[in-house]
């Protein structure tokens, strides 16, 4: 399968992350538990992540896999 990460760095730190395995976002600093928590409570945010899911990775996947076929 396909795994989508959107990571959000605060002075050099990952301070929150959406994983698209998990489906939400999930803090690593207290700052970040608190944003993790606000945003998961967002249907628009967890949307717009899906969105990216499915525009970035599984269209290039679909790209590079018939690049692969055309190659064999």
């Amino acid at each position: 399968g396909i795994e989508f990460i959107d990571s959000y760095v605060f002075n050099k730190v990952e301070d929150i992350r959406f994983n698209s395995t998990v489906g939400r976002y999930v803090g690593y600093t207290e700052h970040g538990v608190k944003n993790a928590e606000a945003w998961n409570s967002d249907a628009g945010l967890l949307g717009q992540e899906q969105a990216e899911l499915e525009r970035v990775c599984k269209t290039g996947a679909a790209i590079d896999y018939s690049n692969i076929l055309d190659k064999t």
